[in-house]
């Protein structure tokens, strides 16, 4: 149940949060000659650390085998105003905090060659490391709106400060974006947490205990849908995503495609699908709906695209419309199949968009059209694009593959959904699955086949692969290949929570079904879509 607690004797979660946070203020008084030579080298300790925390974390006190919340820490901070400092983890984030600390180690080491201010780059990626952690680990809904604001001026800054000639555009469209949506959040959180009077408590396990009325969780629903599908992003609300990935830097990228998105669909199974059961039971065919549109619009854009990066930005909206098909989805394999799917393209996704950054580099040109014929003085680099760009159509013996397979069974076998609502939505997502591989081999052709741009193959910078980029994306292939090949390294992690949460939207749903539901006009919605489920 959510609200089983066990706490430890050493702060973890804490110290993984703070740890970073506090290496950032420390960036400024670093000795440097101001070429970031020395800084770097401190940013990239703080990361590792900040990862062996939280690995200390897993290790040490996490129980893959229990489905309620761990490492629990708490201590009041506003009493007044119900704000208290509680943290812990449970299967639902504790593999977002391993993937969070993991990629921004990767992505510092990919910022390597920044030399323009590069005390606040690295000042900027360690703040958000705490920041993204702590999105993961609170448990307080306050809290956590304060850690979903706390890594909104970071991205700003970096994308502003570091971006392409655009930047301004874009840091200024994703912080509209993001900023305002999150006034949801915050309006959310207030009438949760002042729910049937008394002193305030936003705390999870407070709210998950109490008796929300179904029209008040369908209003909470909503305002969190629209949140929420800002960051994942959920179309038509993605247009900042493209236009922030068009004007990035490759760590940026990492930490965008790795980290941001991840927090969207993490948000919406913790509040959406857990702690508002019986409203998700009737937004769900929607999300069922939007994950679709999602998998074959951006499928399609990405097609047509040609500009590297916009292409794989929108290759990533599709890869998410999977995750919300899963969060719809009524069963365990479904919402398994999201979990890890938001693990999966985090690893791949990172990947793709560090290997975009170091092309630019080498081509200073981002148009398709004025790539091709690169292959052979970049063979290195053109294997390492083979196989991030094969793990990312889904290649069997890769993570996608298990992730999107888990997705598809999952709600194909939900007996919860009608079947011909079954087939029709897997059909139409079938389409992008089928889309997904053209527009990437088309991609690898264009780029390193194709016909020659005699300027750019005479170029003498075009060198191949260095061996800091061969580390870097060695560290994501194996985790891939790793989960591809044996999908319960990470599935164990966090399959306890997943049932209890599917068992909870069950009964969310079979209530909503009983003729004495106090609702059952707005319940009609279900049964138009879903049948009484089998409950085990």
């Amino acid at each position: 149940m959510v609200s089983q607690q066990v706490s430890t004797d050493f702060p973890w979660l804490s110290l993984s949060i703070l740890f970073p946070i506090a290496g950032s203020l420390l960036v400024p008084f670093i000795p440097d000659q101001g070429d970031g030579k020395q800084v770097r080298w401190f940013a990239l300790v703080v990361a590792l650390v900040t990862f062996l925390i939280t690995i200390g974390a897993y290790l040490k006190g996490f129980n893959p085998a229990q489905e309620g919340l761990q490492l629990a820490e708490r201590v009041n901070w506003l009493q007044d105003l119900g704000l208290t400092w509680a943290v812990g983890a449970d299967g639902l984030s504790m593999p977002l905090i391993l993937l969070t600390s993991f990629i921004t180690a990767l992505a510092v080491l990919a910022a390597w060659p920044v030399s323009y201010k590069p005390k606040l780059f690295f000042f900027l990626l360690l703040a958000m490391d705490g920041g993204q952690i702590a999105v993961f680990a609170v448990q307080d809904m306050l809290l956590f709106f304060l850690a979903w604001e706390l890594e909104l001026l970071p991205v700003y800054l970096l994308l502003a400060i570091w971006g392409g000639k655009k930047r301004q555009y874009a840091a200024t469209k994703f912080i509209l974006y993001t900023a305002g949506s999150s006034l949801f959040i915050l309006l959310a959180a207030l009438a949760m947490g002042f729910f049937g009077g008394g002193a305030p408590n936003f705390e999870y396990t407070h709210l998950a205990e109490q008796n929300f009325g179904t029209g008040f969780q369908l209003l909470c629903y909503a305002g969190l849908l629209i949140a929420f599908g800002v960051k994942l992003p959920i179309v038509p609300l993605h247009t900042w995503l493209p236009d922030a990935h068009g004007e990035a830097t490759a760590p940026v990228h990492m930490l965008l495609a790795g980290i941001l998105l991840k927090m969207g669909g993490y948000a919406l199974l913790r509040f959406n699908a857990q702690l508002l059961p019986e409203a998700h039971a009737q937004f769900a065919p929607l999300l069922i709906v939007l994950g679709v549109v999602n998998i074959i619009y951006a499928a399609l854009t990405s097609f047509a695209q040609r500009n590297l990066k916009r292409k794989i930005a929108y290759s990533s909206i599709s890869h998410m419309g999977f995750v919300l098909i899963g969060i719809g989805s009524f069963s365990s394999l479904g919402t398994s199949g999201a979990m890890l799917q938001m693990v999966s393209h985090g690893l791949i996704g990172a990947s793709l968009f560090f290997l975009v950054g170091a092309t630019y580099d080498r081509t200073h040109t981002l148009q398709l059209d004025e790539m091709g014929g690169v292959g052979q003085k970049m063979r290195i680099m053109f294997a390492l694009w083979t196989v991030c760009s094969l793990a990312s159509l889904a290649l069997p013996g890769m993570s996608g593959f298990v992730s999107e397979l888990m997705v598809f069974a999952g709600f194909v076998t939900d007996e919860a959904y009608t079947l011909p609502f079954r087939i029709v939505m897997a059909g139409l997502a079938a389409i992008g699955v089928i889309l997904t591989p053209i527009y990437l081999l088309s991609m690898l052709r264009e780029i390193f086949f194709g016909k020659e741009n005699a300027q750019l193959v005479s170029n003498a910078k075009l060198v191949d692969a260095e061996p800091r980029e061969i580390y870097i994306i060695s560290c994501l292939l194996i985790p891939i290949i790793g989960i591809g090949l044996y999908p319960r390294l990470m599935t164990d992690s966090y399959s306890a929570s997943i049932e209890a949460l599917v068992k909870r939207d069950l009964r969310a749903i079979e209530r909503l079904n009983k003729p004495a539901a106090p609702i059952i006009r707005s319940a009609n919605i279900v049964p138009s879509f879903i049948s009484a489920p089998r409950i085990d």
